[in-house]
C-alpha cells in the first residue's frame, strides 16, 4: 500500500477557503441557556454569603490596632481610664492610662495608652517617702496618696471617675514590713479613698506583688509596646511555640510573633525575663511564669510562658556597697581560708587603724571616703584599672562560695537559667544598661562589646582631674557627679554581669539598651494594667456579637476560611462542565443534517499516484445517499 501523505501547506490554503458557515455548532435551546445560568448565578450566591461570613460577620483584625496618640485632648466619652500607683521603696509614683472601646475582636487586646497633657509630656507625678514607712501608723495611709489621686483626677472628665479603674501596687519596700503592716495600710486605703474619690476600687487592687510579677508585667509592657503580641508578620519574625498542656507524642505548635527579653538593672536589685517557647519541664516553677493576656480561656494567641528571675544585690548601687565592703574585707584579711570564700555579710571587725586601700575601680587620682562595721574611716585610692576592675568583681557574681547550682545550668548566685538561644533572641536593656552606655560614653542602642570595651578602658583610665573639669564643662549634660565618680564600676559591672554572670557570648549583637520605646518611658505598671484588665474586652466582643449576629457555626472559631471558597468554586465549576457535556452529547445524537467527512482518497491510493494533501469536504446526507 502507498504511503499516506499530509500536505500541510495545501490543507490550511483549503481550510481558507472552505465554507465555515456550515461548520457551525448547533445554537442552544432557551432552556440550556437558562440553565447555565442557574448555575452561575447559584455560585455566585454561595461565593458572597462565605464572603459576607468571613469577612463583614466577624470584627477585622486590625494588625494596627496598637498604637500611640500625640495628645490626650478632646478624647471623648467612648475612652476608658485607669490609675496604677507604684509604691516603690523611695516613693510613690503614679501612672494614668487610657484606652479606646475594644475592637470586638477576640485577637485584640484593649489599646492601653499612657495619657499624655497639653504640653506633651505624660502625667505622672512621684511623693516622698515609701509607703512602708507607714507600718506604725497605717491610719496615714489614706492621706499619703491622696495628693497623687488629686492630680490624676483633674485629667479625667468628672463623670467618667466613676467607672475609672484604680490599682495600688507596692514593690521592694513593702515587702520588708511584716505582713499585718501590709494589711492594715491596705485596709485603711481601702475604707477612706473611696470617701474622697469615686474610682472603682477592690480589695484585690491593693497589692504587695512579687520580684516575680514585677517583672513579669515588666516583660508584657516592653512585648506590648513593641506590638508583640499582635497577630500577622509585618516584618515581625516568627516562632512556632509549644502548646502548654500537650500530652501527645507529637509535639502541637502555634506560630506568632517572637517576643523579645528584657534585662533590667536598678540600684537594687537585676531582673531578666524571656519567653520559653520550648521544652521547659526542667524549669523550676518558681522561676517560670505561665498567664493568659487573652479574654478567653485557652487562648493560644495570648498564653506565654515566661522564665523570669529577679537579683537582689545585684543593681549597680548595692554592688557597690558589696563590692567595697569585700575591699575592706581583704585588706584586713578577715576572710577565710581563700577570697573566693568571703562572706560580705559577716560582721567585720578589726583594730581602729586607718588604711589606705587601692581601688582600681576609681579613676586615678579619686580618693573616697568609706567606714567600716565599727565607723572606722579608710580610704580608697583610684588606680583606674579597668580589666583588674572587672577581674574583682567576678568574684561578686556569688556572694557565698557554699551556694550550690539549684539546678544546671546557673547563671548568678547558683540561680537556674535555660539555655538562650542568642543567634534568633532580642533583648532590651533598661535603667543602668541605658545610663552606663549612654551617659557618658554615648553609645546607647545596640550593645557591641568591642565598642563598649575601649570607651571603659579609655574613661577609667582618665585622670580625675579630667573627669571633674568635664562634668564642670557640662560636657556630659545627663551625668552628675556620682554618675562620674562611678561610670568605671558601673560600667565594669554591667559587662561582668552580663558576659560572666547571665552568659551572653561577647559576640552578641541583639542588644539593644533604652529609655524610651516609641517616644514613650516604658514601666511595669503599664503590663499590670493590661494583665489585670484582660477580661475588659469581652464587654466589647458581646456588644459586637449583638449588633452584627452570625450563624453559630461561624462562631466556633471561624474555621471557614478561604480554603472553603475555593472549594466551593471548583464543584460548581466541576457541575457547569459536566452539564455542558451532557448538553454536547445529547445534540450530537439529534443532528443529522450535516456530516464532516474526510475524502477517504487517501487511504486508497496506487503506488504510482501522488496525494496532494488532505482534503476536507462538506456534504448533505442525501448526496451520501445517492452516492
Amino acid at each position: 500500500m502507498a504511503r499516506i501523505h499530509f500536505n500541510v501547506p495545501q490543507f490550511f490554503h483549503n481550510l481558507r477557503h472552505m465554507r465555515w458557515e456550515t461548520l457551525t455548532l448547533p445554537r442552544w435551546t432557551t432552556r440550556q441557556t437558562a440553565a447555565v445560568a442557574v448555575l452561575v448565578f447559584i455560585f455566585l450566591v454561595i461565593f458572597f454569603i462565605i464572603v459576607e461570613t468571613l469577612f463583614f460577620g466577624q470584627p477585622p483584625i486590625n494588625k494596627k490596632h496598637h498604637h500611640f496618640i500625640e495628645n490626650s485632648k478632646g478624647l471623648g466619652p467612648a475612652v476608658h481610664y485607669g490609675i496604677v500607683i507604684d509604691c516603690g521603696s523611695s516613693g510613690s509614683r503614679v501612672f494614668l492610662y487610657f484606652w479606646p472601646q475594644h475592637s470586638g475582636n477576640p485577637k485584640d487586646l484593649l489599646n492601653i495608652q499612657q495619657f499624655i497633657d497639653n504640653e506633651g509630656n505624660p502625667v505622672v507625678k512621684k511623693i516622698k517617702p515609701g509607703l512602708d514607712t507607714f507600718k506604725d501608723n497605717p491610719e496615714a495611709a489614706s492621706d499619703y496618696i491622696k495628693p497623687l489621686l488629686q492630680y490624676v483626677a483633674g485629667y479625667i472628665p468628672q463623670d467618667q471617675q466613676k467607672e475609672t479603674l484604680l490599682f495600688i501596687l507596692a514593690t521592694a519596700g513593702m515587702r520588708m514590713i511584716p505582713e499585718q503592716s501590709q494589711k492594715a495600710i491596705f485596709q485603711n486605703m481601702y475604707t477612706e479613698i473611696p470617701k474622697m474619690f469615686p474610682f472603682v476600687i477592690s480589695e484585690s487592687n491593693l497589692e504587695v506583688i512579687s520580684g516575680k510579677q514585677e517583672g513579669v508585667y515588666a516583660w508584657i509592657a516592653v512585648n506590648y509596646v513593641l506590638h508583640k503580641f499582635d497577630h500577622g508578620a509585618d516584618e515581625h519574625p516568627l516562632v512556632a511555640v509549644e502548646v502548654p498542656g500537650n500530652t501527645n507524642k507529637e509535639k502541637r505548635t502555634h506560630v506568632r510573633r517572637r517576643t523579645v527579653g528584657m534585662l533590667d538593672m536598678g540600684g537594687g536589685s537585676m531582673q531578666i525575663a524571656f519567653e520559653i517557647t520550648s521544652k521547659y519541664d526542667n524549669i523550676p516553677s518558681h522561676r517560670l511564669a505561665e498567664f493568659n493576656l487573652g479574654c478567653k480561656n485557652n487562648d493560644l494567641d495570648h498564653t506565654y510562658r515566661v522564665y523570669v528571675t529577679t537579683f537582689l544585690g545585684f543593681g549597680a548601687n548595692e554592688a557597690r556597697e558589696h563590692y567595697e565592703e569585700y575591699l575592706l574585707a581583704t585588706s584586713a584579711d578577715q576572710l577565710h581560708s581563700t577570697v573566693e570564700n568571703v562572706t560580705v555579710n559577716i560582721p567585720y571587725t578589726r583594730e581602729k587603724t586607718q588604711v589606705n586601700i587601692s581601688d582600681p575601680c576609681l579613676p586615678v587620682g579619686l580618693t573616697q571616703e568609706v567606714k567600716d562595721t565599727q565607723g572606722q574611716v579608710h580610704f580608697l585610692r583610684g588606680q583606674g584599672d579597668y580589666e583588674a576592675c572587672s577581674s574583682k568583681l567576678v568574684k561578686l557574681l556569688t556572694w557565698n562560695s557554699s551556694i550550690i547550682c539549684e539546678q544546671a545550668p546557673c547563671s548568678m548566685n547558683g540561680v537556674h537559667q535555660p539555655v538562650i538561644s542568642f543567634h534568633n533572641s532580642e533583648f532590651y536593656g533598661f535603667s543602668e544598661f541605658w545610663y552606663t552606655m549612654d551617659d557618658v560614653f554615648r553609645i546607647g542602642g545596640i550593645y557591641n562589646y568591642e565598642k563598649f570595651d575601649y570607651e571603659a578602658k579609655k574613661f577609667c583610665g582618665t585622670k580625675w582631674s579630667t573627669l571633674k573639669s568635664w562634668y564642670e564643662e557640662k560636657l556630659y549634660p545627663r551625668a552628675d557627679e556620682l554618675r562620674f565618680r562611678f561610670q568605671c564600676f558601673k560600667a565594669a559591672w554591667m559587662t561582668t554581669v552580663l558576659h560572666k554572670g547571665l552568659r551572653f557570648p561577647h559576640n552578641y549583637r541583639m542588644l539593644r539598651s533604652v529609655q524610651l520605646i516609641n517616644k514613650r518611658e516604658v514601666q511595669w505598671t503599664l503590663g499590670a494594667l493590661l494583665h489585670r484588665t484582660r477580661f475588659l474586652p469581652l464587654r466589647g466582643m458581646n456588644s459586637f456579637e449583638t449588633q452584627h449576629p452570625v450563624p453559630h457555626w461561624v462562631k466556633k472559631g471561624y474555621v471557614i476560611n478561604e480554603y472553603v471558597i475555593v472549594f466551593c468554586f471548583v464543584i460548581v465549576v466541576i457541575a457547569i462542565l459536566s452539564y455542558l457535556k451532557h448538553l454536547k452529547i445529547c445534540q450530537s445524537k439529534k443532528t443529522d443534517k450535516l456530516q464532516h467527512v474526510p475524502s477517504m482518497s487517501y487511504f486508497m491510493v496506487d503506488e504510482d499516484q501522488i496525494e496532494q494533501g488532505l482534503n476536507y469536504v462538506i456534504v448533505d446526507q442525501k448526496d451520501l445517499e445517492q452516492r
